[in-house]
């Protein structure tokens, strides 16, 4: 009798939290959710200050003044596109005038004079290793918005003249390409080997991380950057920690109006925890994806022209920046 009383209250609460869940503020949503895991940083910055801001934005969708949020580097999500030469070209500080046309084989643009890799093998971490990066603060500001509010918002290329006019942009702008771009990235076919998927709010993000990983004991993880470091410099690492081993989900901040993650997963991967420090003393605990098989990645992408090697015969490893977010089983 007492079990089955149990059992009624416990059926009950959950009726009443899914009944609530769209009145549920992004950060209720995650406690509920994910309740063993901890809000990174990078996640609360960007949260409504206060639950009269979400309230403000549902009431009121006229006042969206934001434009278009931009970061500085996307290096972990070029691997399955062959490489240009404007990708090639900026890490050597060239910008070409053809920057669309795509790198071949025998270029010039393929001798090792890069001014650093954004990727490399999981041999090069090793403590007292010194390497050439630039910033891991990738100065994407877009907040988080609830999810009632975005999806009250399109999100699709065939609503583009009602989504710039929504957020009052010009669409000879810079900002209308940037929102053409991120929404077309978003709309593309799933990679041969991959899930994936464009978290336009932190509770889908949350949502598809427990699908994909099939557990709700999960681990969420970002890199850490102390201090505010130059757009190039020398780092010496100080200790490299495994922190898991398998499948992970991680979502990569793209440049839009608000907060827009895609987020993939799929192959096994080793996830490191890597504290370096910078010649002008930035202290970085950086999060460090290798991945095990990459005979699916574009044998033609920038992580080939970089290291110089072929698909599924190295794992290659790259460091997320600061607003790129791991979730581990």
């Amino acid at each position: 009798m007492k079990l089955q009383l149990l059992y009624s209250i416990a059926i009950y609460v959950l009726a009443f939290v899914a009944s609530t869940q769209a009145a549920l503020s992004p950060e209720v949503y995650w406690k509920i959710k994910l309740s063993n895991a901890q809000m990174p940083k990078v996640v609360k910055d960007f949260l409504p200050e206060a639950e009269n801001d979400a309230r403000e934005l549902k009431q009121d969708k006229t006042s969206t003044k934001e434009k278009v949020y931009y970061g500085l580097h996307q290096h972990g999500i070029l691997v399955f596109n062959a490489a240009t030469e404007y990708q090639i070209h900026e890490l050597k500080r060239e910008i070409p005038n053809m920057h669309l046309r795509q790198v071949t084989e025998g270029s010039s643009d393929l001798q090792d004079n890069f001014l650093y890799k954004p990727y490399f093998l999981e041999k090069d971490l090793e403590k007292g290793k010194v390497i050439n990066f630039p910033s891991l603060k990738n100065k994407n500001e877009a907040p988080f918005w609830p999810r009632e509010f975005v999806e009250s918002i399109p999100f699709s290329s065939e609503k583009i003249p009602q989504i710039l006019n929504h957020f009052s942009i010009d669409s000879n702008s810079k900002d209308a390409q940037t929102i053409k771009e991120t929404i077309k990235f978003c709309e593309a076919p799933t990679n041969k080997g991959q899930k994936q998927k464009c978290a336009t709010s932190l509770e889908s993000m949350v949502d598809f991380s427990l699908s994909m990983l099939g557990t709700n004991n999960i681990q969420v993880i970002a890199t850490d950057v102390q201090g505010e470091n130059q757009m190039l410099q020398k780092y010496t690492i100080e200790e490299v920690e495994l922190i898991a081993e398998g499948i992970n989900m991680v979502c990569h901040k793209l440049n839009y109006a608000y907060a827009v993650h895609f987020c993939h997963g799929g192959g096994s991967t080793k996830t490191f925890m890597v504290s370096m420090i910078g010649a002008d003393g930035t202290k970085v605990k950086a999060v460090s994806i290798c991945h095990k098989d990459t005979s699916f990645w574009n044998p033609k992408g920038l992580p080939f022209v970089v290291l110089k090697v072929k698909p599924g015969t190295t794992p290659i490893c790259h460091f997320l920046q600061d607003d790129q977010i791991v979730f581990l089983p």
